[in-house]
């Protein structure tokens, strides 16, 4: 998709590495988490919308998700979101706190379970509907094995430790660590900032 669309601009507001959104309070949120059963986990991944290579072992519980791959404004709920959202978006909203949006969006929810000895081998999110909201982290369950690669830096996220990543350059993850790796994952945009140039001729244009 990158090289079909390589004039597409970036929302100038996301961060260029990481942005530090600092600590939030996650024990309810860990806590719904941890009694996930194995078995919800297998069948909610085996359903999942974003079903790429890069991503490995790594399972997801998607509770939201673009409709399509070329615009962020139109999303839609998942069956586990009606269930969640109380004890998701209190989450949602201290990690967002900072950027003060009147009507800001969360296009994109879902939790990431990387198991110990994962990996997500290097790529870019290179669809359209990828370059405009922000995308942020929230570990939930870590350990020190666990780096990232954002920005062209080595990082390690602490639990609660909420973060903005570049999703449009090159990145990776590993678990070299003794337990697994559970984040949420969210992206999250503002309804009153203009929508780039592209977009309109892009969605008149379609799938390329």
């Amino acid at each position: 998709m990158s090289a079909a669309f390589p004039e597409l601009t970036a929302n100038p507001r996301k961060t260029k590495g990481v942005r530090r959104l600092g600590p939030i309070d996650i024990a309810a949120l860990q806590a719904a988490v941890r009694a996930i059963p194995e078995d919800v986990w297998d069948a909610e991944n085996a359903a999942k919308p974003n079903k790429f290579g890069v991503l490995e072992d790594t399972r997801h519980i998607v509770f939201r998700f673009v409709d399509g791959p070329l615009d962020w404004r139109h999303s839609h709920d998942r069956a586990g979101w009606s269930s969640w959202r109380k004890v998701l978006e209190p989450v949602m909203a201290q990690a967002v706190r900072d950027y003060d949006y009147a009507r800001g969006v969360f296009p994109r929810v879902m939790l990431a379970r990387m198991p110990q000895g994962g990996v997500i081998h290097p790529h870019v999110d290179a669809n359209p509907a990828a370059r405009w909201p922000h995308k942020i982290h929230v570990p939930l369950m870590t350990n020190p094995g666990v780096v990232a690669l954002f920005g062209g830096r080595e990082h390690y996220f602490p639990a609660g430790e909420a973060v903005e990543v570049n999703n449009l350059g090159p990145h990776w993850v590993r678990n070299t660590g003794g337990c697994d790796r559970i984040h949420l994952i969210f992206e999250y945009y503002d309804a009153d900032q203009p929508d780039p140039d592209w977009l309109e001729p892009l969605l008149r244009a379609g799938p390329a």
